[in-house]
């Protein structure tokens, strides 16, 4: 199966709350955290909330 790579590219402060969590929930706290995940509906669906927060690249 295939994994993206995460990064959060712009600052957390001052956000809504539900893009906070959804960003903690992937595991990116600070500003340049990255993590990887699967490639899968829930994980696109939490990107696709705070699209303008991560940089995602395909990572085999």
């Amino acid at each position: 199966m295939e994994n993206l790579k995460i990064t959060l590219v712009k600052s957390l402060a001052g956000r809504n709350k539900k893009h906070i969590a959804t960003a903690h929930s992937l595991g990116l706290k600070t500003i340049n955290d990255v993590t990887i995940q699967p490639d899968n509906a829930q994980t696109r669906g939490k990107i696709a909330q705070i699209s303008y927060l991560v940089k995602v690249e395909a990572n085999a």
